[in-house]
C-alpha cells in the first residue's frame, strides 16, 4: 500500500493537486496498486462536493472521485474537519472520516508514504 498525506489546500497552491496527480499516476501505471490518501489541515476542503472549476482548470473533486472509483480510500482528518466547521456537511460520496488511530494504522501499512 501506498499512502499520500496531503496538507495543502485544494486551490490557491499545487500541494493538493500534485498529489492527487501522483495517485493517479501510480493508480494508471503500478499494477494491482493499493493507494490510501489522507487529508490534513486545508486539505479537508478537497472533499467538498460540487466543486465548480473555470473550464480547463483541474478539479479536484474529480480527481478524488477518480481515485475511489479505482479502489483507492480517501480519508479526511475529522478533527481539522471541525475546525473549519464541515463535520455536518454532506461531504464528498466514497470519502470518510479518519482520525490519528486510523493514519497510524495506515502509516504502519504503509509500504511507502508520500507527503504533499
Amino acid at each position: 500500500m501506498i499512502l499520500i498525506i496531503i496538507q495543502g489546500a485544494p486551490y490557491g497552491s499545487e500541494r493538493t493537486y500534485n498529489g492527487l496527480r501522483t495517485a493517479l499516476a501510480l493508480l494508471r501505471n503500478k499494477k494491482n496498486a493499493q493507494i490510501n490518501v489522507f487529508l490534513f489541515a486545508d486539505a479537508v476542503a478537497a472533499v467538498l462536493p460540487d466543486q465548480n472549476t473555470t473550464p480547463g482548470f483541474y478539479n479536484i473533486e474529480r480527481m478524488i472521485k477518480y481515485i475511489i472509483n479505482k479502489g483507492g480510500q480517501v480519508s479526511y482528518c475529522r478533527e481539522c474537519a471541525a475546525f473549519r466547521g464541515l463535520e455536518n456537511l454532506n461531504l464528498m460520496e466514497g470519502s470518510r472520516a479518519g482520525d490519528m488511530d486510523m493514519l497510524a494504522e495506515w502509516i504502519g501499512e504503509a509500504d511507502q508514504v508520500l507527503t504533499f
